[in-house]
């Protein structure tokens, strides 16, 4: 009797255990799938590859990587408003130099950029080295007293909502936006004119 109820059970624990190493390769292969987050901040040697969103901080001399002689300080962009970041580190997509000034922690760099995050934002400033993101258009510009190394301060704006608005003729129109007419001004870096461009 004793063995015939085994039997009858047998097949009702494989398929639990079955079950089970099922669920424990599943959760194993979600863990190794998922990225391991370095956190806020770490140091890297020099010649190691940055990652995207991060902005190299600071340049140390670093006994420890051997070659160079040199670690970056860096740090994750994400969830930022701003910071600053040495003018050889890679400025991440959406975000703008809204600052440049010289520096002495970052060794082979004479500028120290202050970057701003356009995420949320309708306005704000770039110098006119900076990458402008896209959908955005300088409207004018001015004397670039916070840029370092810059002709002009770039005011800009970004198109998403708006019907219209106006743009310096050296600024990239958005798609889906075209050309109604020009205007006379004197802040469009010496251009001596503007547009005024409209959402199609």
């Amino acid at each position: 009797m004793a063995i015939k109820t085994l039997r009858n059970r047998i097949p009702h624990l494989l398929t639990a255990v079955l079950l089970l190493l099922g669920l424990m390769t599943a959760a194993t292969t979600q863990a190794q799938a998922a990225p391991q987050p370095l956190g806020g901040s770490a140091t890297v040697c020099s010649y190691s590859p940055v990652p995207t969103g991060w902005v190299v901080t600071r340049v140390v001399t670093s006994s420890s990587c051997t070659g160079s002689g040199y670690a970056y300080n860096i740090s994750d962009t994400a969830g930022l408003n701003s910071i600053s970041a040495c003018s050889f580190s890679t400025v991440p997509t959406g975000w703008v130099v809204a600052r440049s000034s010289t520096t002495s922690y970052c060794a082979g760099a004479t500028y120290m950029f202050d970057l701003t995050n356009t995420a949320g934002l309708s306005y704000t400033t770039a110098c006119s080295f900076s990458d402008i993101p896209t959908g955005w258009v300088t409207t004018s510009t001015s004397s670039p007293s916070y840029c370092a190394g810059a002709a002009y301060l770039f005011n800009i704006v970004n198109t998403a909502g708006l019907s219209y608005t106006t743009a310096c003729p050296f600024s990239t129109i958005p798609t889906g936006w075209v050309i109604t007419s020009t205007f006379s001004t004197s802040n469009c870096g010496g251009n001596g004119f503007g547009y005024n461009i409209r959402r199609a």
